[in-house]
């Protein structure tokens, strides 16, 4: 995976955190609830709270984004892609009905809200060399990091090997000959373990 890359496993999704050189980025975070969890992987990695500069959400499902809105209010900021701005408070009313998971909705104010064409330089000034792109396929939200490395994070997309499976899904045969594009070397699920393209 690289130095650079830890995954922290905490409950049932799979985040990543990503450090760059001036700052560190969070690739999802798991269901509302776990976040004594998280800081206790977090701690066992040797991670730093305030090693987290940004979170990013692959998507705005519950079990990618119940902990961005408690990252929030410790002045965490959330990378927010313009096509996912009208998701963000999708999962609301899911947490409204689970009054014990003491989840904290994200706040849309504290989001840094940009294009995934500004997201490589936005990525830069981080010291993290990559990008976002939008990879809907999965939900109209959904988006992926590649790094120039060849490591991409793609939460909830259908594995690459089940391409022959949907011949009728042109949005998925898509959303992977843009990240294959990009030079996608390593892949990292959210619900799988990693593997490598071929």
């Amino acid at each position: 995976m690289g130095d650079f890359v830890t995954k922290l496993k905490y409950g049932n999704t799979n985040t990543f955190f990503v450090r760059g050189t001036r700052g560190g980025l969070l690739v999802d975070t798991d269901y509302a609830g776990t976040l004594g969890a998280f800081y206790k992987e977090i701690k066992r990695h040797g991670i730093d709270l305030s090693d987290i500069t940004y979170v990013l959400a692959t998507h705005f499902h519950p079990d990618h984004i119940g902990l961005v809105g408690g990252l929030q209010e410790h002045d965490i900021g959330l990378l927010l892609m313009e096509t996912q701005v009208g998701y963000i408070g999708f999962s609301d009313s899911i947490f409204a009905r689970e009054k014990r998971t003491d989840y904290v909705p994200v706040n849309p104010d504290k989001a840094v809200i940009i294009k995934c064409a500004e997201s490589r330089e936005f990525l830069q000034r981080l010291g993290i060399e990559g990008e976002v792109v939008s990879t809907p396929c999965h939900s109209p939200d959904s988006v992926s990091l590649i790094l120039d490395n060849g490591t991409c994070f793609v939460g909830d997309l259908e594995p690459i090997e089940y391409l022959e499976a949907y011949e009728s899904n042109p949005k998925l045969k898509a959303d992977w000959e843009l990240i294959l594009s990009r030079g996608a070397k390593t892949v990292h699920y959210a619900h799988a373990n990693e593997r490598a393209i071929f």
